[in-house]
Parts: C-alpha cells; sequence; structure tokens
C-alpha cells in the first residue's frame, strides 16, 4: 500500500497558478500511476492577498505549513506591489523560519538545441549548485545614516555562522557522494577580497572535508566560477556558496540549461518542511495566456517527490519531461513552444 502525503500548495502571483495547475495535473498522474495518495491544500498567499488585506504571510498560515509533508509554490511577485514587500514578507520568511537552509538546484541540459553555448551537450552540463538559504547579505541585517541627504550611509551586512556554514556543507557532501558522479565540491567564494566572510567558509569548507576522505574538493573565486560556466561548464559537479553569490550563479546556470523555463529548485530543510518552485518568477506579461512553459513547475514537482522517497515517480517525471523536451518542443521559450501551457502539461502526462 502507497503512502498518504499532506501537500501545501501556494499558487501565487502571474503565471504562478498556471504553471501549479500543470503540476497538480502530473501529480495527480503519477499518484494514480507509481501508488501513492495526497491530500493537497491551497493557500492564497501572493500579492492579490496582499493588496486586499495588506497581509503578506500570517502567523497561523505559517503554524500551518509546518505539519505538512512538503510545500509546491508557483512564483511570489506583483508588479502592483513595491519590490521587497512580498519576496522578504513570503519567500524569505518562509525560508528563514522554516529552517530551509538549503537551496538546491539542480542543473541539467535536457536537449543541446536550447543551450545558447557553442557545442555543448547534455554530458556537459550536468551539475548541481547548493545554496546557504538563510544567512549572508538576506538577512537583511544594516540600515541608513542620514537617509535622504547627500551624506547618505547604507550599510548591508553578510552574517554568516559556524553552524550555517557547517551544515551547509555537510548537505553538499552528503549529496557529492549520494549523486556518484565524480564525487567532487568545489566551494564558490571571493576569499582574496571578502575575507572575513570566507575565511570561515574555507576553513569551515577545509574541516568538513576531511570527514569525507573519499570526496574531492576544489576552490574557486565566484567570478572564475561564473567564466567557467560558460567556458566548460563540464568542469563542475557539485558547488558549495554563499546566499548571495549562489542566487547569481543559478540564474547563470539556468540559461546554459535552456532558460527559465526548465529550471527548478527546492528550499530544503532536511529535519523540517521543505519547499519546491520553479525559479522563472511570476512572469507577470504572460499572466492568462496559456503560454508560459510549465516544465519547471513539473520538474520542482519531481524534486519534491523525489525528497518524499518517491523514487520512482521522480524518475518518470524526468523521463517525461525529456522525452517531450526533445521530441515536441520547437523551444522552451514562452509563447514559441509549440504547443501551449496545458498541451505541455498533458504531454507530460500522456509520456509518464
Amino acid at each position: 500500500m502507497g503512502k498518504d502525503y499532506k501537500i501545501a500548495v501556494i499558487p501565487g502571483d502571474g503565471t504562478g497558478p498556471e504553471v501549479i495547475s500543470e503540476g497538480l495535473k502530473v501529480l495527480g498522474a503519477s499518484a494514480e500511476k507509481y501508488g501513492f495518495k495526497y491530500e493537497k491544500v491551497n493557500y492564497d498567499i501572493g500579492g492579490e492577498r496582499f493588496l486586499k488585506t495588506g497581509e503578506t504571510l500570517p502567523d497561523s498560515v505559517l503554524k500551518e505549513l509546518e505539519s505538512f509533508d512538503a510545500i509546491y509554490l508557483g512564483a511570489i511577485g506583483d508588479p502592483r506591489v513595491k519590490p521587497g514587500i512580498l519576496e522578504k514578507g513570503i519567500l524569505l520568511r518562509l525560508r528563514f523560519e522554516l529552517d530551509q537552509y538549503i537551496n538546491l538546484r539542480p542543473v541539467k541540459l535536457y536537449d543541446a538545441r536550447f543551450c545558447p553555448l557553442k557545442n555543448k551537450t547534455a554530458e556537459d552540463i550536468d551539475f548541481v549548485v547548493i545554496r546557504e538559504n538563510t544567512e549572508g547579505l538576506y538577512c537583511g541585517s544594516g540600515g541608513f545614516l542620514r537617509k535622504g541627504t547627500k551624506n547618505e550611509v547604507a550599510v548591508q551586512e553578510s552574517i554568516n555562522t559556524y553552524k550555517g556554514v557547517e551544515r551547509c556543507s555537510k548537505f553538499a557532501f552528503e549529496y557529492a557522494r549520494k549523486r556518484g558522479k565524480n564525487k567532487e565540491v568545489m566551494l564558490c567564494g571571493k576569499t582574496n577580497v571578502l575575507t572575513f566572510a570566507f575565511d570561515l567558509w574555507e576553513r569551515v569548507f577545509n574541516k568538513t572535508a576531511k570527514l569525507y576522505p573519499d570526496i574531492k574538493t576544489r576552490y574557486a573565486h565566484v567570478d572564475a566560477t561564473c567564466m567557467w560556466m560558460v567556458k566548460d561548464p563540464s568542469w563542475f559537479d557539485v558547488i558549495v556558496t554563499d546566499n548571495l553569490f549562489g542566487d547569481i550563479i543559478t540564474d547563470l546556470a539556468a540559461m546554459i540549461q535552456g532558460g527559465m523555463g526548465i529550471a527548478a529548485g527546492g528550499n530544503i530543510n532536511p529535519e523540517g518542511v521543505s519547499m519546491f518552485e520553479p525559479i522563472g518568477g511570476s512572469a507577470p506579461k504572460y499572466t492568462g495566456k496559456n503560454v508560459i512553459n510549465p516544465l519547471a513547475a513539473i520538474c520542482a514537482l519531481g524534486m519534491l517527490l523525489d525528497s518524499l522517497g518517491e523514487d520512482k515517480a521522480s524518475e518518470g517525471i524526468e523521463k517525461s519531461v525529456i522525452k517531450v523536451v526533445r521530441e515536441k518542443l520547437t523551444s522552451l521559450s514562452a509563447g514559441k513552444m509549440g504547443y501551449s501551457t496545458s498541451e505541455v502539461g498533458d504531454l507530460v502526462v500522456k509520456n509518464l
């Protein structure tokens, strides 16, 4: 008898509800095919609710979310709301208060046609970025002095703790061991300039490495990492880095794997509830047009099921996505796929 899961669904803003709808279509088909059950609970968290009520993420909802097996998120971001309000009040609060201290970003090229790099294949682009998700510059520590004057000073501090760096490093080494590709973890930083924060990162990373003698290590500055992602992405296996650098290099990584339409991510608390999402944002200009690519959301669903131990379902979804990308789609960009959003979802279901 299959397991029964409780999944919180936050469709969110813009095209979020459209792509989540297709993901839930695949979830239903997967449950039937692979023999598990689930209950989903929808939450109207996002720009629309904020505009109506002034609420971002009520304490009562946050408390409820702790009881779920996983959270499935569409997108957060509404052009009618000042930037930062929804992102800090919803996304960052979920990550921080649910202690989702790992941002997990698999980077895979499914079809060489959609890679902007010359002569790169699926074998060249297959790595993982593990980003620390609850510290760094995103803590919001700092402030203004003499704001609004010509003598204004703005300070924003990067908060890095031994505990935060250690648990992120351990996750990276464990992941490299489980992944079994090159069994290598590379620390991405900027030790030559950020001499306090990355001194801590480098010391803790090297100390952690001693616990994993079967895993090779490497270090690269963040600028060199960006260079090598373009020059030779086969250089990478597992990359671990801080919150800001991770945020930046994963968008570059998304482009070389085919674009935001295929890029999925997980906000992971290995001891608690994790949240999975497409990383492309709410894309408001495409809202309601049935043209947005839902594959990132469907891949995020595959990651969600993998986190629950439904390995066969996760593998089945990825194989179906690969088949659809290679045999059906003319592009991974919105409005250029050759199929509508809902038709792409139907194709993934058909090929499970």
